[in-house]
């Protein structure tokens, strides 16, 4: 593969306080987030550059239909005493992350993992520093504790993301990502997918009855959409590479739902970098499913996995089958490229197996799986129904991030999940980012001096230095493991960070 690996996944938890039904989610999210500080907030995130109206197609749109929304936002916002920036409230963390408000919801964004094991590394220490913000923001709080779960809806059709993105080569027409992608992330949700109890619509509560595979399908609108809050499209199309543009693009994914099974999270990402390598290399199955959108709701609604999909130009696939295919195929040219590949491609394997097998074998490794399971457990032990409301709100408490109260780490503190790292990889992760990529490097920065910098973007760091000659960090282009490590060993030798930039 020419194209460097590098993946990250951004999260958005939902944020409620104990006894209060009503909320104000932009400060109490603000709250949260600040809470993580050690000193004052300073501003530091730099959004210049960033333009979302760029689509990868190759044009760029007047206008969004969130910008309506944003512009509403505005409004509504400017009652507050905070500017813009004070609300985002904008973290940089030493261990190359990003944690901030995304106006209703705080949100933590991994640094760039290069492997499967530090991205969920990195991915759990997410859970634990906004779990860490809330236990602080509570010893300020008298009552009505702040609660945070990893989970994608509020089950009144208010749906937040969970983005996994990944660095594409520049090279690959955007329409053979399309062609490549669309079957496998339709049916990606068979062991990826959070599960769910009901089905809802945008702006619509959860109609029960029904236990469902993902928490994201029932939001998706469209096939390709350059808009992330309305018309939700599987494939998203905005073009802010975070990179060296004329090589990259960047692959951000809002169709998937929050994981609080590791395997499940290395599973996800893993699988769709091997599928990006395959439509690099030019060998991903032909499969035109005739309508994705339908078909990823149907899937999402049909736990049994034994449902047809309707195909243009040959006759229905299962969502397993269309699995098998990819796999299949990635065996067959990529089996022997390294170990995590062979991981990722055995794994893959056998869990398809086991969907169609035991399905009790994949408790604890596969969440829609397990949760389906411990609520059935409870079901059967109270006589329960599907339609019982009781049945939402333990949906909800399997992703608290409480270990006190949160019903999978019960679980996993228990011993009943696979797991792919162990915690003192997520403590290591809270501390520092990976030592080969660029997260990394900005971690670095941020823990060696903080003083020093001026503000920060994703693929640059700009470092105090008058207006005349400011200091730079370029990363745009810093990829390769060995120029990542030849900066690092700059950078904790130098004792002004300008003398690396030159």
């Amino acid at each position: 593969m020419t194209t460097p690996r590098l993946f990250g996944i951004e999260t958005e938890y939902g944020i409620a306080r104990e006894g209060m039904p009503e909320i104000d989610p932009v400060v109490e999210s603000m709250e949260l987030v600040r809470s993580y500080l050690t000193g004052p907030f300073e501003q530091s995130w730099d959004y210049t550059g960033e333009d979302p109206h760029v689509d990868q197609r190759g044009f760029r749109v007047s206008s969004l239909q969130q910008d309506r929304e944003e512009d509403q936002f505005a409004e509504l916002d400017s009652h507050r005493p905070f500017t813009f920036h004070e609300m985002k409230s904008d973290l940089v963390l030493t261990n190359g992350a990003r944690f901030y408000n995304d106006h209703t919801h705080p949100e933590y964004s991994t640094p760039e993992c290069r492997s499967l094991v530090d991205l969920v590394a990195h991915d759990r220490a997410g859970e634990r520093i906004v779990f860490r913000a809330a236990q602080k923001r509570n010893q300020d709080l008298e009552s009505c504790h702040v609660k945070l779960y990893k989970n994608n809806t509020d089950f009144h059709g208010h749906s937040y993301g969970c983005h996994d993105n990944y660095l594409v080569s520049r090279g690959i027409p955007f329409e053979h990502l399309s062609n490549g992608l669309m079957p496998f992330l339709v049916t990606r949700q068979i062991f990826s997918g959070a599960g769910k109890v009901g089905i809802e619509a945008q702006e619509r509560d959860s109609a029960g009855g029904v236990f469902q595979i993902s928490q994201r399908a029932d939001f998706m609108e469209t096939q390709c959409s350059v808009d992330t809050m309305h018309d939700r499209p599987i494939l998203n199309t905005r073009d802010e590479p975070h990179a060296d543009r004329k090589k990259y693009r960047r692959l951000h994914l809002i169709l998937g739902d929050a994981n609080m099974c590791e395997y499940a999270t290395a599973l996800k990402v893993g699988t769709t970098r091997v599928v990006l390598e395959m439509i690099e290399r030019g060998i991903c199955p032909s499969i035109d499913l005739d309508d994705p959108v339908a078909a990823i709701k149907t899937v999402s609604q049909n736990p049994t996995l034994t449902v047809d999909l309707p195909c243009k130009s040959r006759k229905a696939i299962t969502a397993v089958d269309i699995q098998r295919r990819y796999v299949e195929a990635a065996t067959k040219a990529l089996f022997g490229t390294d170990a995590e590949t062979d991981w990722i491609l055995n794994e893959w394997s056998d869990v398809l197996d086991q969907l169609t097998r035991d399905r009790s074998i994949l408790v604890g490794r596969v969440d829609w799986i397990t949760k389906q399971w411990l609520l059935e457990t409870f079901m059967e032990a109270e006589n329960l129904e599907w339609t019982d409301p009781w049945l939402a709100s333990l949906d909800l408490e399997y992703h608290n991030v409480d270990p006190e109260a949160g019903l999978f780490l019960s679980l996993e503190t228990a011993g009943n999940s696979r797991r792919v790292c162990d915690d003192a990889q997520i403590e290591e992760a809270i501390r520092s980012g990976p030592s080969d990529t660029r997260g990394g490097i900005r971690g670095l920065c941020v823990s060696r001096f903080p003083d020093r910098i001026q503000s920060v973007q994703w693929e640059r760091i700009f470092f105090k230095g008058g207006i005349i000659n400011p200091k730079t960090l370029e990363m745009g282009d810093l990829f390769d493991p060995d120029q990542v490590w030849a900066v690092r060993e700059a950078l904790e030798q130098a004792s002004n960070p300008a003398s690396v930039c030159e």
